[in-house]
Formats: C-alpha cells, structure tokens, sequence
C-alpha cells in the first residue's frame, strides 16, 4: 500500500471510517512510513477514493471529509434518540414539584420557607453534579459518567417514593440533583460537539425536554389528589430505569471521542486507535489545544464561560420558578384556582416545547443573539400582565406565551457557546454552564418560598420580573464573539 503524498490525520482503525484526507507537503512525506493508524486492519487509500468527499466542517479549502456511511447515520440517530429520552426525563423532574408542592406541604405540615429545602438540598445536588462533571469526565468519559448519573437518579426517586421522614425526602432531592446534573452536563456537550446541524438537534432535544416537563404535571396533578401521592416517584423511578438500560445499551460506556496515539510532526499529530460515541458514527476527531493545564482550570478561567453559565442560572430559575414550582400556588391562592390548576403548569411548559420548534426559523432569520433580546422584552411585558391583571383565565393564556417566547432561549445559549468557546474545552465548559445553570431550579424557587412565608406567595410575579430583566442585562454582557484559542 503506498501512502506517500497523503496524510490521513485522525483516521481511525476501521476503513470504512470517516477520515479528513490532507494533501502533503514534501517535507512531511519522509515521516508517514512510521505513522501508526490502527491496531488490527489494514487502510486501503483505494477504499476511500470510492467515496465521494464532501467539504469539511472546518471550513479548510484543503481538507475533505468522507460521508457517513448509511451505518453511521442510524447509529448516530440512535445516540442522539437515547439522549433525547435522557432530556424527557429530566424534564419529566422539572415539572413533578409544582403540582405536588401544596400536598407535600400538607402532608408533612410544613411551611412556605421549610418547603423550600426541597430546592435548598436540589441545588446542592446540582452545584455538586456540576463541579463532579468536569474532574469526572476527563477521568472515566461520557459513557460511563452519564449512566452513574441516571443510577444516582433511580436512588433518589426510590427515597421519594417511598415517602419517608422529610429529611430524608429532601436527601432524595440531593442524590437525584447529581445525578440529573451530570447527565444535563453530558447530553448537551454531546450534542455541541456534533458536526451536522447541531443547532436544530440542540433545539429539539430541549423540545424534547420541555414534552417531559408538559407531561409530568398532568400525572403528578392526578397524584396529588389521592392517598398515595408519593407513588408518582415510582413513575419517574420507571422512567429513569429504562434511560439506564438505553445508556448501557447505546453507548456502551464508551468515552464521546477516540482514544489517540501522538506523533513527533507537527502535522500529523495523532491516530485514532479505538473509536468511541462520536468516531464510530462517522465525525472525525475534534480540535485539541495545546495547554498542558488541567482541564478544570482551563474552563474556570473562560470569562465566558461564567457569563454564560450565570446567564442559564437565572433563565433556569425563571423557568422552573414561574411553569415547575411556585406558579400552581400562586394560581390557587391568589387567582382562586382549583385543584386542576396544576394544568396551568403543563400549558407553560407546552408552550417552551413549542416555542423551541416552532421558532427556529425565526432564530436563524433574525439571528440567534438579537432574536433572544426580542424574546426576553415580550416575556417581560406579558409577565407584568400576569401580575396586573386579575383574571384566572388570562393568566393561564399568557403563561403558555410566555413559555413560548422563553423556550428558544436554552438551546440559543449552548449553540452560542459552541461558537465562543475553545472546541477542546466544549463538553467540559457545556457541562459546567448547564450543571450551574441547573442549580437555578432549585435556588430561585427557595429564594421566592422564603420571601413567600414572609410576604405572601403574591410576591411571585414582582420577583419574576425582577428576575427576567436581570437575565436580559446578562445576555447584553455575554460577547458575541469569543476566542477559540487559548495560549
């Protein structure tokens, strides 16, 4: 097999591999007798000239990429259909408080601000899964972090479920915010990381989550009202059962890139000798920096990375706040509504599964970050008619609106963050921003029960515009532009 004149850079030990193929320059070719591609098989250049290349992804002028072989693409369809499941649950947990908040309360005769460890205890979780991610993933990988926060999930509902002493019920909170953490960190880094249209598949994995948030409540509403309340855990226990399984099954606790070999030349850096989650449907190796600082350190000295990662802190509380915890309460104290009120809570999040559909179009035709400031001023103007108007009816209407002005504002984030952020630091630095931002869910809603037990749960709606205006000065501040690069 004559090599001379080609270099094969990434190209993994299967021939029917996507490879980036490069024209040499003469000054490399003494080097590529010595470069080591696989393990086992044998790559024939002849197999590859068959395909018809297409341009690469990054934009080079001399690099092509091999299409997918029609494998690749049902493999990849599989990944990305267990991930969405992955999403459903948690949105599944997003929506199963709110409804069960008032009989959580009755049941273990608690008020507003002791209610509300369930967040304090969620958020610890969450901070905990967050920090965890980034030292585990360098570690152990994509496959098996994410299936030990999908085990962490199946404990914590098994707690819950079985309705014991309420310290032990807001442990279950903790041990379950972990685990929805981790898996939160790792489903959205990998669906960054792909090459072909990650904005839309961002979009509808969101989209997916936001059907688990809509469908959670119409069961917990239905849960609420009888004796054994805490059985809808066993639902969510059920569900997070079958994501282990699928995780298990689909990723086979591979890591999300290649195992690699270095070479001297500067060009021809590394070969793939295993392929993983992302080589083995057909996505040739991602960019790889050159720091030789530890990862963790790397992602928490991106100023960017903060903003964003504060900017999703607040857009999450604001979410779970106003559709997950807070807002059935609301509606039954202040608007007068009865015990199907908890169906308020699955037209919001109805509406952010729509929003993150419907509105895609518009996101690319008016750009993803001027189209989210338009977004964010509606939502504030129809929030202050929540607050103003005195009307059930009315407010369950807007609700579902301002769901769908706020749905497209998640997947904008992390879609901007594949833009601003170093590609070697992505899964890490998404993880980190949607670990953070999840610990939102649980803190904004504590902070809004505390200043309730005070002041009345009428405080809401001025809490939530406060809220709102402050996530729109963060995304006024995050760059639209970043540097890929890192000295």
């Amino acid at each position: 097999m004559q090599t001379t004149g080609v270099s094969t850079e990434g190209y993994g030990a299967n021939p029917r591999h996507p490879a980036v193929i490069r024209p040499s320059n003469d000054q490399h070719q003494r080097h590529l007798p010595n470069l080591k591609i696989g393990v086992s098989d044998d790559i024939e250049l002849n197999d590859v000239s068959q395909r018809k290349p297409r341009p690469s992804p990054d934009g080079t002028d001399n690099a092509l990429v091999i299409p997918q072989t029609k494998g690749q693409r049902l493999r990849e369809r599989v990944q990305f259909a267990t991930l969405c499941w992955t999403l459903y649950l948690a949105g599944w947990n997003d929506g199963t408080t709110g409804p069960l908040l008032p009989r959580i309360q009755k049941v273990y005769g608690v008020n507003f601000a002791v209610v509300s460890l369930i967040f304090v205890f969620a958020c610890i979780g969450f901070l905990t899964g967050a920090f965890s991610n980034v030292v585990l993933n360098d570690r152990y990988g994509f496959g098996k972090v994410i299936v030990l926060g999908s085990v962490l999930q199946m404990i914590g509902y098994c707690i819950e479920g079985a309705a014991l002493p309420f310290p032990a019920f807001v442990l279950g909170y903790a041990i379950n915010g972990i685990g929805l953490a981790l898996q939160d960190a790792q489903a959205n880094g990998f669906v960054a990381s792909l090459k072909d249209n990650a904005e839309a598949k961002m979009g509808f994995l969101h989209a997916v989550r936001r059907a688990g948030a809509l469908s959670s409540p119409l069961a917990a509403t239905q849960f609420a009202q009888l004796p054994h309340w805490s059985f809808h855990y066993l639902v969510s226990l059920g569900i997070a059962s079958i994501n282990t399984v699928l995780l298990i099954v689909v990723f086979r606790l591979k890591s999300q890139d290649g195992a690699f070999i270095d070479h001297p030349t500067p060009r021809m850096r590394r070969s793939l000798v295993r392929q993983e989650c992302l080589t083995q449907i057909g996505q040739p190796a991602g960019e790889r920096g050159e720091n030789e600082n530890s990862h963790f350190r790397q992602i928490l000295s991106l100023k960017d990375v903060h903003l964003l990662a504060v900017f999703i802190l607040v857009y999450v509380g604001v979410e779970v706040t106003l559709g997950g915890s807070w807002i059935v309460t609301y509606i039954i104290d202040v608007r007068g509504g009865g015990p199907s009120s908890g169906y308020i809570s699955s037209g919001f999040f109805g509406g952010l599964m729509t929003g993150r559909v419907v509105l895609l179009w518009l996101n690319q035709k008016v750009g993803e970050r001027r189209v989210l400031f338009i977004y964010a001023l509606l939502a504030i103007g129809l929030e202050l008619v929540v607050w103003l108007v005195p009307s059930l009816i009315s407010d369950a209407v807007v609700i579902s609106i301002v769901g769908v002005l706020l749905g497209p504002m998640y997947p904008i984030t992390m879609n901007h963050a594949g833009r601003v952020l170093p590609a070697w630091l992505l899964t890490g630095s998404i993880g980190w921003i949607a670990g953070f931002g999840q610990a939102g869910s649980a803190l904004f809603p504590f902070i809004t029960g505390t200043i309730a037990s005070k002041t009345g749960i009428s405080s809401l709606q001025p809490l939530l515009v406060a809220m709102m205006v402050f996530m729109t000065v963060l995304w006024a501040l995050v760059p639209s532009k970043g540097s890929r690069r890192m000295d």
